[in-house]
């Protein structure tokens, strides 16, 4: 059964939004074979922040299935917020970080970081202090500045490839650094949208043992196409894909863990390999292993 450290719901329904939902959200990835979710969540003000984790924590209370919580976000580049509410951005300062740790009360697994952001490399430290994964993604860093932040504690990239510069013959980025960095892990979305398939056979290939496959699923996944919402944004949903209304912006995905393993072995990656990082590769990014 699959691990999933990065999906924000399912099953027509979104993470922290009601108790019954939540629960609905994971069952509708159980019946993909996913036993295991990170319950994502996208950038919010705190107080929505808390009432989601809130929301998650009693829904944890019914099934272990449910691991905690992702923090994708607030604390994202404003210029690779994809589908985040860009009001709701903040800066990681002691105070905010603070703020969330002790609102999380333990059930924060992991947090996304764009570590350019003044005071990022100390948050870094902090929440690898708590017990928490920290990932760099939404980001404009450069290779140095994400070496940087692999150097302060972060361990992990959100969605390889998406939501920051790519790999350039004199411009590596966080995907090049992470890949030379045998610390940390690539989250990968293998639904054939966020990223060529035929990178998916370079990626596995450039970083074996390493690379995580995550959903990044919203409501969509197991559900209808139509139009469904984010963070409070609209997302409309089309024949797998996900953008946010009325624009060519991606929006997470309709995409479920068995068909990532599937996608990943038509474009040529060997099917233990996709399912280890499916399961024992993103369980060891959470200390399961």
């Amino acid at each position: 059964m699959y691990t999933d450290i990065h999906c924000h719901g399912g099953g027509g329904h979104c993470f922290g939004d009601t108790v019954d939902g939540t629960l609905a959200a994971l069952a509708a990835h159980r019946a993909h074979g996913t036993a295991s979710v990170v319950a994502s969540l996208v950038s919010a003000p705190l107080e929505s922040t808390v009432s989601a984790m809130g929301v998650i924590r009693a829904a944890m209370a019914h099934d272990a299935g449910l691991l905690g919580v992702h923090l994708e976000g607030p604390f994202l580049a404003p210029n690779r917020k994809g589908a985040h509410d860009a009001a709701a951005l903040a800066v990681p300062t002691p105070d905010i970080v603070a703020a969330l740790l002790e609102a999380a009360d333990g059930i924060v697994r992991q947090v996304t970081i764009a570590p350019e952001l003044p005071h990022a490399l100390e948050a870094i430290e902090r929440f690898v202090a708590a017990g928490v994964v920290v990932a760099v993604g939404h980001t404009e860093a450069d290779a140095e500045v994400a070496q940087a932040a692999f150097d302060s504690g972060a361990t992990l990239v959100t969605h390889a490839f998406n939501a920051m510069h790519g790999i350039a013959g004199r411009a590596p980025g966080v995907v090049g650094a992470a890949l030379a960095d045998e610390r940390v892990t690539l989250e990968v979305i293998a639904d054939g949208v966020h990223i060529d398939p035929r990178l998916l056979v370079m990626l596995f290939a450039a970083a074996p043992g390493r690379v995580a496959l995550v959903t990044d699923a919203m409501a969509a996944a197991s559900a209808a196409s139509g139009r469904y919402a984010l963070g409070g944004l609209d997302v409309d949903v089309m024949d797998g894909r996900a953008v946010i209304a009325g624009t060519d912006t991606l929006a997470g995905s309709a995409l479920t863990m068995d068909r990532a393993v599937d996608v990943c072995v038509a474009a040529g990656v060997a099917r233990e390999e996709a399912v280890a990082a499916a399961t024992t590769v993103a369980r060891r990014v959470l200390g399961l292993v």
